[in-house]
């Protein structure tokens, strides 16, 4: 897949222009809704000999438009998202930088600068797209701006047992821990990757050596608590308890930002420096504060029997 950055206003001369389908999206998550909405896209593309093609922006219009307080957080930071995107059969993927001067596009506006001058044959997006300035484009009026010189369709939402395969449910599974359900919605379980870091280096004191580790994108990350993952580091992928949190019981201060620390079953290696990728498979219970050493060993023995467990229903 080629990948092809954008700012406006774009340059023509610049801009090779090819027949294409579109999909049109932020698709954060690439979940199976969104999914959908590419499978059609790159479906189309074969059938009328077409090149398939996904417009996305970076970064997320609400960073430019609201004032937030706290950068945001995303199921699939920009580098993620397009090794998901690829991994469709998509041909190209154009990057769009969201700024202002793009936000004030009008819808008619958009579509001749972008869609018509990249090409656009055809255009898929989920029923609630919008483009333009505020949002006043949507897949009703795509037609009256395509003018007859491309076609679109609005894919309807998809639902997975009564709940709409969003974005937004995906957050609130990983708000509320609830990582288990994410594989419905998503098609897979839950990842984000990290370098390992030196940490207190205190598990290893008590048994139980952890590798701290820093995101090295803007994840979302799971509520606090225990969970079992999977961890691939290099071509090994391994098993793990993981806490996410802020260490009660070694700290009255509470940081900004929770660290995760992973103990790899069955594994004792010097591994600072590396990136890991975690999979989180399911959440064992929340963190608490112990009155002790003693106390969090028992704890830490009981949550390795049930990783153990719950790791030998992971493949079968």
């Amino acid at each position: 897949m080629k990948t092809i950055y954008l700012s406006h206003p774009i340059d023509d001369s610049e801009t090779l222009s090819v027949p294409s389908v579109f999909a049109l999206g932020y698709f954060d998550g690439v979940h199976k809704g969104h999914q959908h909405v590419i499978r059609q896209a790159v479906s189309y593309a074969k059938e009328h000999g077409l090149e398939s093609a996904v417009m996305t922006f970076h970064p997320h219009p609400k960073e430019v438009l609201m004032q937030l307080e706290q950068p945001m957080h995303f199921l699939t930071p920009l580098p993620d998202k397009l090794e998901r995107i690829a991994e469709l059969g998509v041909d190209r993927t154009y990057v769009v930088e969201f700024n202002q001067s793009f936000a004030n596009l009008l819808p008619q506006e958009f579509v001749d600068h972008y869609l018509m001058a990249l090409g656009a044959k055809h255009v898929v997006a989920g029923f609630d797209f919008t483009y333009g300035k505020k949002g006043k484009g949507t897949m009703v009026t795509m037609p009256d701006h395509a003018q007859g010189r491309f076609s679109s369709l609005a894919v309807p939402k998809v639902e997975r047992e009564g709940i709409k395969v969003s974005s937004t449910a995906l957050r609130e599974l990983l708000q509320e821990g609830k990582v288990a359900g994410i594989k419905d919605l998503l098609g897979e379980s839950y990842q984000v990757k990290g370098t390992v870091e030196d940490g207190e280096k205190r598990g290893r004191t008590i048994g139980y050596p952890t590798a701290n580790v820093k995101l090295n994108q803007r994840y979302i990350i799971p509520k606090t608590g225990v969970y079992v993952v999977q961890v691939k580091l290099h071509d090994k992928v391994l098993v793990g308890m993981c806490n996410v949190g802020y260490k009660p019981t070694f700290h009255d201060e509470k940081p900004d930002t929770p660290s995760i620390e992973v103990h790899l079953l069955d594994f004792n290696e010097q591994i600072y420096g590396e990136t890991l990728t975690i999979t989180w498979i399911e959440r064992i219970r929340d963190e608490v504060r112990f009155n002790g050493i003693d106390e969090l060993k028992a704890q830490l023995a009981l949550d390795k029997k049930q990783t153990e467990e719950i790791a030998r229903t992971i493949n079968r």
